[in-house]
Order: structure tokens, then C-alpha cells, then sequence
């Protein structure tokens, strides 16, 4: 019985993937003869003969599934807006065509954009998608969606004073901390000469940071499930490590700070820093390490559990984020930056992903993925960078 049926819906599918092809090279041709009207209702047409495949798909998915006796599970809705959906799907459509079918896909210096929403800072593997690793989302006996490794990677990106770059270079404006007071004035006397604010203008101008997924042909002619999906989470993954390592390298540029007693560290944060700034501590592992051995006078570990803390954890009031050693140093490297990230970091960014078809020498091709953006110090005085020495035996750690 399921078999008969998926042998129906499996032919279905075949002749309306045929359909919506045709449909997209009648469509190039009304636009070349400028018939907008005419091309107009041939897209919705197409349209919604892609609206019957995903359903189509996803009722396969169904009858495999219990073809094989699994549990049928309800199939989760797409919260993508139909703009989204449509965007995807010619997305999709420009990698599987190799870059050869453009339509509905937005383009910056000659690369196709992707989105910010289609991002996901959760990765897939890090090395070359071939078919082997697209297998389970082909559909020789039953279709699944990949799973993804678990990875948990602070982006330090979201802490930053981030604007979006128009231009690929220029100045930003930062306000300095206000020092004037107001002054009392007498009724009916004349208003005293205000302080002006003051701005410290930070130059800045836009990288471009690029890398690149391999993808097989056998994968791409293969897979009836997005692949926008697997390149986005493993671009974004690249990109998430770009700019952790750019901003760590801004970071570690602030005034060196020495640390070795819990003493030491209270004074950086209660003394050096103004009390003004919104504080966080940014730790390698090996720091944090350091900080989850702390403890007070009555032997209780200061380090805690938060739930309002964007990280989870606190100490002495701080979030406290954890990255690897080597983006400070090398391994072992017991450093972190204590202060105000907000303010201590300009973030100029120009634009998330944009993709492009490179020749890959080896076989099939690269989907190159780059980024844009710059990094600078903003507020010199927002933080210090903090390096850990371990206490002289005898000395006082507490």
C-alpha cells in the first residue's frame, strides 16, 4: 500500500520539478520580449506549483517513515515569511545551478547575498560537504534533516557597538564620558555658557574576510532537501570565528593589567574602572579555570550560576564569557579583558554572508562564502587586559 503511494507521490514530484523548470525558462523569455504581464502570471504559476512540492515532499517523508516503522512525527511548519521562503528557494536554485540561475536573488559586488535570518550560529561539519556527508538528506530510502554537532561558541560580536556600514569606509562618531556639572542659576539672571559634548571620531574601513564549503556535484544534483540550510550554518560558523578573532585582537590591544590575588582583581574592577561602564569579563578557559577557584573568606566559591546573566554565569556581579585560549595567546594562556564591551569595541559591519561559484581544482567546485566588516578600539579607557600569574607560594590568593 505505502508503496504504491510513494511510487505516485515520487512521480508527481518528478513532473511538476520538470513544470517548474519550464516555467522558469518561459519566464526569461517574456522578459526579454518586456511581456511584464504576462511573465508576472507565469512566476505565480510557478510559484505555487514549489508550494505543491514542499507539501508533496513532505508527504514522501511521511509514508517513508512509517514505511520503515517509525514514529510519524508532526511535521514542523516553516516560521519563514513567504518573502523568506521565496528567497530561499532561488537561493537554493543558484547553488544547485552552479551560479547559472540568478532570478530573485540579491546580489552585492557580483555575490549572491545571504540573509542574516538564514543564519545559525549552530555548525555543521567543518571540512568539505560531499554526498556522504548530504546522505541523509537523500532521498534513496527515507529523508531526514541533518543533525548538527554540538558546539557552543560565545560570539563576542553581539556585546560590540555594532552599526551597519553603508560605505566601505569612514569615521564614527563616539561620545565621551560627560565631566561638566550644571550650575545653579538665579531667577531672572542670564543662562551660564554650557559645556559642549565632547566626540572622539574612530577611523574605520571594511575588510573582506572570505573562505569556502566544497560541495560535489553528486550532492548537489542528488539532494532534494535546502542546501541553503547546511552552507548558511557552516558559513556562519566561519563567520563566527572571523570575528571572535578580530574583536579578541582589538581586545588584547587595551592597557595590560596584572592579576594574582582575588585582591588584585577587585581593584581592577572596583578602583581602575569607572564605576560608570557596564562591566563583563571576557576569559580564555585556562582564566576561567582561575575564576571557578576562587572563594570568599568563608571558603564559598565566588563564581555563580546566573539566570539574567547573558552567559549564565557571574562573579562578583559580572557576566563572565569563556573563550578559547589561543584567540588570546596560546594554549594555557590565563588572560582576559575586564570592562565594557559596548563600549570598548566598534564594530563596522558591512554586510553578514554573500556566496559565489569558485573552480575547485580537486572535484566539483567551491561555494566561496566571504564577509565584510571592520574592527577598531573605540573607548580606550572601557577595559584592561588582564593577565593571570599564579601567586608566589606563601602569598595571599584570597
Amino acid at each position: 500500500m505505502f508503496e504504491e503511494k510513494m511510487t505516485e507521490i515520487r512521480s508527481l514530484i518528478t513532473e511538476k520539478e520538470g513544470k517548474v523548470e519550464t516555467l522558469a525558462t518561459e519566464i526569461r523569455g517574456l522578459l526579454q520580449e518586456e511581456k511584464l504581464d504576462d511573465a508576472k502570471g507565469k512566476k505565480e504559476e510557478r510559484e505555487a506549483l514549489k508550494a505543491e512540492l514542499v507539501q508533496l515532499r513532505e508527504n514522501l517523508s511521511l509514508y517513508e517513515e512509517q514505511k520503515e516503522g517509525k514514529e510519524v512525527k508532526e511535521v514542523k511548519r516553516s516560521k519563514e515569511t513567504p518573502q523568506q521562503k521565496e528567497y530561499r528557494d532561488s537561493l537554493n536554485e543558484f547553488i544547485r545551478s552552479k551560479g547559472e540561475k540568478r532570478e530573485g536573488v540579491n546580489f552585492k559586488d557580483g555575490e549572491a547575498v545571504v540573509p542574516a535570518e538564514f543564519l545559525n550560529v549552530r555548525a555543521a561539519t567543518d571540512d568539505g560537504i560531499v554526498k556522504n556527508d548530504v546522505g541523509v538528506t537523500i532521498p534513496e530510502s527515507i529523508s531526514y534533516n541533518p543533525q548538527l554537532e554540538v558546539k557552543t561558541v560565545t560570539d563576542l560580536k553581539k556585546f560590540t557597538n555594532i552599526f551597519q556600514a553603508t560605505t566601505g569606509s569612514g569615521k564614527y562618531p563616539i561620545l565621551k564620558k560627560a565631566t561638566a556639572r550644571l550650575s545653579t542659576v538665579a531667577e531672572l539672571e542670564a543662562n551660564p555658557a554650557l559645556a559642549k559634548p565632547e566626540f572622539e571620531e574612530v577611523d574605520w574601513a571594511v575588510q573582506t574576510y572570505r573562505g569556502a564549503i566544497p560541495l560535489s556535484n553528486e550532492s548537489i544534483q542528488d539532494s532534494a532537501v535546502d542546501l541553503v540550510g547546511i552552507v548558511a550554518r557552516n558559513a556562519n560558523e566561519q563567520k563566527l570565528n572571523t570575528t571572535n578573532y578580530a574583536i579578541a585582537n582589538v581586545l588584547k590591544t587595551f592597557t595590560a593589567a596584572p592579576m594574582s590575588t582575588l585582591d588584585d582583581l577587585k581593584k581592577i574592577i572596583n578602583v581602575t574602572l569607572d564605576p560608570a561602564y557596564n562591566k563583563a569579563i571576557v576569559a580564555t578557559q585556562s582564566f576561567y579555570n582561575v575564576l571557578d577557584t576562587l572563594k570568599d573568606g568563608n571558603g564559598r566559591y565566588l563564581l555563580q550560576d546566573s539566570i539574567i546573566s547573558p552567559s549564565g554565569k557571574t562573579l562578583l556581579g559580572m557576566s563572565v564569557f569563556v573563550i578559547e585560549d589561543t584567540l588570546f595567546g596560546a594554549a594555557g594562556n590565563t588572560s582576559a579583558f575586564i570592562g565594557d564591551l559596548g563600549r570598548a569595541v566598534l564594530f563596522a559591519n558591512r554586510v553578514d554572508v554573500t556566496v559565489r561559484w569558485v573552480n575547485h581544482d580537486i572535484y566539483g567546485q567551491y561555494l566561496q562564502v566571504a564577509t565584510r566588516f571592520d574592527t577598531k578600539k573605540a573607548d580606550s579607557n572601557a577595559g584592561y587586559f588582564v593577565t593571570y600569574t599564579a601567586p608566589i607560594e606563601g602569598g595571599s590568593g584570597e
